[in-house]
Order: C-alpha cells, then sequence, then structure tokens
C-alpha cells in the first residue's frame, strides 16, 4: 500500500463537490489513522497486517505484528480487545474479529517456528530487566531487537507472571504462553528464575549493567476488615489461582463465595466450579453496570453455572456462616447501606477484592517517587525519578491489562534505547483519525463476522481445557478481508473507474494512483467514491500553478 509522505498537507476531511471552469484543488492520497490502530494499547498497525493476512502473506503478517507485540498467540486469546470496540465495521453489521485472526497468525508462527529478524547491531549495554511478566517479556524482546542485551530476574519458578499464575489455563493454555516466551528467550534473551530483587541498585552493579526496568507486577492481594468469629476457609484469588495453575488447588468443598467484582473474582469463580464446587456464588456492592469486569466475562461465567449476587456487601463472618447486607445506589451511582441483612452459608471464601505491587525495595532508590496507592511514578518516557531506572506494568498509574503492559514495556525499551545513546525518543504524532460517517460504503453488508467454535458450557466443568478454538486458514483469511481498512488506500480502483476525465493514472501493484491535472476538474468524485477515505482534496495554490 502506499505510505503517507513525511510532510502532510493540511487535511480537509470534507470536499465540496466541483470547482468552476478554473481548477482550484486535487485529489491526494494520503494515510489517515484506522480506529483500531488508534484504540491498541501495544501500538499494533492492525490494519497493516489485516491487509497482509487477507492477501494470504502470513508470514509478514506475522511479522507487521511483532514489531510492536512479541506475544501474539497470548494476545489473541486474553486481550479484551479495544480494537475491536473501535472497529467501524461494528456500525455496519459487527466489528472484524481482530484478536481472532492475530491468534491464528500467532499459532502459525509457533508450528512454523518463525523468528523475528534483528536488524540492529550489537551494542555493548546491558539492561536489567526486573519480572517476567507481559511487560518485562515486551521490554526484554524490543531492547534485544534494538541490539542491547536484557536480562531478565524473576521472583518466581516459571516465566509468565500473571500470564500464568494469574490467567486459568482454559482462556490461555500453558503451552501456547510457553512457547511464545522461548522464542523471546532463543532470540538471545537470559530468564534467571528464582531471582528476587531486594538491591536494585547493587543487583545492577554486581551484574555490570547500564539500565533497569522494574515490572514487577501487582501480586499481593488487597483485604478488607471483616468481623470474623471462628471464620471459615478464607482465601485470595491471587494465590488460589496461582495454587492451582501450579498443581496445589486447595480444598475448596462444595459452597463457594467469591467477594468482589473484577475479572480476577470472574476467573475465580469459574476456576471454583471446575475444581469441583457445587455452587460458585459472586458477592459484589454494585451493580452489573458498574462492576470493573468486562461484560462477556460475566456472560461466561453465569453460562457455566456461577451465580452472582449484586448490591450485596459482607458485614460479619462466623464459622461458615456469613452475615450480607443488601445496598441500593444512590443518585450518585454509588452503593449505600438499607439496613437489610440476609445470611449465606459456604464451605469457603475467596476473596478478589484487587491487587497492589510489591515495589517496596525501589523506595530503598534515591529519587524514586510513588503515589498513595504504592504505585511507581514514572515519566512520559517511563524512567522514574532516578536516572537510568525505568518502571512499567501494573506496577505504574495505568490501566491493568496484558496489552497495557506490553505497551508499556516496548515504550519503556524504545526510551532506554535512546537514553543509552545520550537522546530522546521522539514519538511522532499519529494522523486524524477515520470514523465511521467518513466512509462511502455500499448499504448493504454481505460478511457476517465468523465465530470461534466455543466448548459447550455443560462440557466445561470437567477439566481446564481451552473454551475457545481457533479459525482456520480459510476462515481468518475471510474475517481479514472483512477488514474495511479506514483510512488507508488498498488499490480498490474506485476513484479510477469514477473519474469522468481519466485524470487517474495507475501505477501499479502496491504504487497507487496519481493524478494527471492537465485533465483533473477538481470535482471531488475520486474523494465521493473512495470507501475508506484515502483521498484528501487539496487547494492549488497560485505558486504551484505557476510551477
Amino acid at each position: 500500500m502506499k505510505q503517507p509522505a513525511d510532510m502532510t498537507p493540511a487535511i480537509s476531511l470534507t470536499a465540496e463537490r466541483g470547482t468552476g471552469p478554473v481548477q482550484a484543488r486535487h485529489p491526494e492520497w494520503i494515510n489517515l489513522q484506522p480506529p483500531c490502530n488508534g484504540a491498541c494499547p501495544a501500538g499494533e498497525n492492525v490494519q497493516a497486517w489485516l491487509a497482509l493476512a487477507q492477501a494470504g502473506s502470513y508470514r509478514a503478517a506475522w511479522e507487521a505484528i511483532v514489531r510492536d507485540n512479541p506475544l501474539p498467540s497470548v494476545h489473541g486469546r486474553v486481550c479484551y480487545h479495544p480494537c475491536e470496540a473501535a472497529c467501524n465495521r461494528g456500525e455496519m453489521d459487527a466489528s472484524v474479529s481482530i484478536h481472532a485472526v492475530e491468534r491464528f497468525l500467532g499459532d502459525l508462527a509457533a508450528e512454523q517456528g518463525w523468528m523475528p529478524p534483528i536488524e540492529a547491531k550489537p551494542s555493548s549495554m546491558r539492561v536489567l530487566v526486573v519480572g517476567a511478566g507481559p511487560s518485562g517479556l515486551s521490554a526484554a524482546y524490543h531492547l534485544t531487537r534494538l541490539g542491547h542485551t536484557a536480562e531478565i530476574h524473576e521472583a518466581g519458578p516459571l516465566p509468565g507472571g500473571m500470564l500464568h499464575f494469574g490467567i486459568p489455563a482454559y482462556r490461555l493454555p500453558r503451552a501456547d504462553l510457553l512457547r511464545e516466551i522461548a522464542r523471546i528467550e532463543q532470540m538471545g534473551v537470559a530468564i534467571v528464575l528464582n531471582r528476587k530483587v531486594e538491591d536494585l541498585q547493587d543487583e545492577m552493579r554486581l551484574g555490570g549493567f547500564d539500565a533497569a526496568f522494574v515490572a514487577v507486577g501487582a501480586h499481593v492481594s488487597k483485604h478488607i476488615d471483616i468481623p470474623a468469629r471462628d471464620a471459615g476457609r478464607v482465601l485470595d484469588a491471587v494465590s488460589f489461582l496461582r495454587d492451582v495453575a501450579t498443581g496445589a488447588a486447595p480444598m475448596l468443598g462444595r459452597r463457594v463465595v467469591i467477594y468482589g467484582g473484577g475479572n480476577t473474582a470472574m476467573d475465580a469463580a469459574r476456576t471454583a466450579r471446575r475444581l469441583g464446587a457445587e455452587e460458585a456464588l459472586i458477592v459484589y456492592r454494585r451493580d452489573r453496570a458498574h462492576m470493573p469486569a468486562h461484560g462477556f466475562e460475566a456472560d461466561e461465567a453465569l453460562a457455566e453455572g456461577v451465580k452472582i449476587r449484586w448490591l450485596t456487601t459482607i458485614k460479619d463472618i462466623e464459622g461458615g456462616t456469613m452475615t450480607v447486607e443488601r445496598m441500593a445506589l444512590g443518585a450518585d451511582g454509588r452503593p449505600t447501606p438499607t439496613g437489610e441483612f440476609d445470611t449465606l452459608e459456604a464451605d469457603s471464601l475467596v476473596l478478589a477484592l484487587g491487587q497492589d505491587t510489591d515495589s517496596g525495595f525501589l523506595r530503598r532508590v534515591p529519587g524514586v517517587a510513588f503515589k498513595p496507592d504504592g504505585t511507581v511514578i514514572v515519566g512520559p518516557d517511563m524512567m522514574t525519578g532516578a536516572a537510568g531506572i525505568f518502571a512499567g506494568g501494573d506496577m505504574v498509574p495505568s490501566e491493568r491489562t496484558v496489552t497495557v503492559a506490553v505497551g508499556h514495556g516496548k515504550a519503556a525499551a524504545r526510551n532506554i534505547d535512546a537514553w543509552l545513546r545520550g537522546v530522546r525518543h521522539r514519538v511522532l504524532q499519529p494522523p486524524p483519525t477515520v470514523g465511521f460517517a467518513m466512509l462511502n460504503l455500499p448499504v448493504y453488508s454481505d460478511a457476517a463476522p465468523t465465530a470461534q467454535p466455543a466448548l459447550p458450557a455443560d462440557a466445561r466443568g470437567d477439566g481446564f481445557d481451552e473454551i475457545l478454538a481457533g479459525l482456520t486458514e480459510q476462515q481468518a483469511r475471510r474475517e481479514a478481508r472483512r477488514c474495511l481498512s479506514c483510512g488507508v488506500c488498498f488499490e480498490c480502483d474506485n476513484c479510477y473507474a469514477a473519474c469522468p476525465e481519466q485524470a487517474i493514472e495507475k501505477l501499479g501493484p502496491g504504487g497507487g494512483y496519481r493524478v494527471i491535472d492537465a485533465r483533473c476538474t477538481g470535482c471531488a468524485v475520486c474523494f465521493e467514491q473512495c470507501p475508506c477515505h484515502a483521498i484528501t482534496m487539496t487547494p492549488i495554490t497560485e505558486a504551484a500553478e505557476n510551477a
């Protein structure tokens, strides 16, 4: 596809038809930003790799993904795909299933043993990465591609962080996760397991590291004071999911209550059902509209037999009996007590009230500052107040998702690279985003989305088998073809065919088009016929006419 010029003229998003006997404007082909690209926290060029996938250039599509994200197989399974929420196709029929195509490409790469190219010359610089979660893995990967030596020190027995110990296997099979991590290791990243960093500066000095990126994640469960007399079995969700992941699942009993309304609460409840609990009940103090969990997570939990009791808070625990209070939403949408109480019986209580990061070891480092909640303050370059020490992922103020963490790792790697070279990393401002109203599309749709095969809900209680299957090659390619290529010319020839003056010349596959000004009248028919809004009508200045 034709790439945008370095110097883009002022963009007119509308055009009047016709300019009279003297041509006052002419068409120019430009690339605007597709909404999927703008919504991706990892900064993927989604439109570009979908275009390659629909053409059957699967390896090139995968390489386009891993320029930004080293874990496409993982993301195709666990990302909450904000790109799809932003997809213009959703205004027409249904969003492109971007995550399913990404998973297909990631799985294909694993099967074929593809490796991303490393084009940068090796440097003599060494960077310490603390934490082998998604942010640390991403930073080490990108640092390696930039030519530096990256070494990860991980406190746990296995790499992956919350990918391994927090996301259940029915969503992310461990074999798929470990294959993508193994690729990062094959690129030259050393992962040192069971190595908890207590003194960062000492660790850097002993290892001869020139910079550090700290991404230890949020693995410490938050607790709440609940009066308890002879409390029954109480667990925190993070430890519970970690124990299940390591093969040390606890005995829960027949009835389990999960306290919380986030995605972790949904995972804990669904996991409890798989461990044999006859009843898994989520208790949450607000209503469904205000729960932090994604809607489809709650839908899947309910489909698997999990029960949810909204507007309820736990007030007291005595043995296996809990006293709960009904709540009501106030005018401000916040829950308020009603003074109405009920009792619940449970063999186990799982607390899923959020997580904190264990960043205390950084308090020894002069210059590192913290928010009241313990998260580390970083600048736009991801660097803390201590020179050469960067941080990201769940331990900095941000949305806590896998994709955000991976984006932090990439951003940190690029800023670390610049800092090591004594320059500043420059982030280019993206062009305007193309909204649905800017597209010129047919009034009909003949391309319904391709659904991923799902394990029936009544068959999911038997174990931790993956509940969603991937797409076939034919399905993935068809789904990629549903992309509208918003803002980017895909050489559909609409402009070429529509021009009444034959003023548009085709430059061959991949070359795009050019306008023959001697024929062009500036009528803007090409602009009106471009389905993806990749044409702008640019005024012709007197200087240009005389040139």
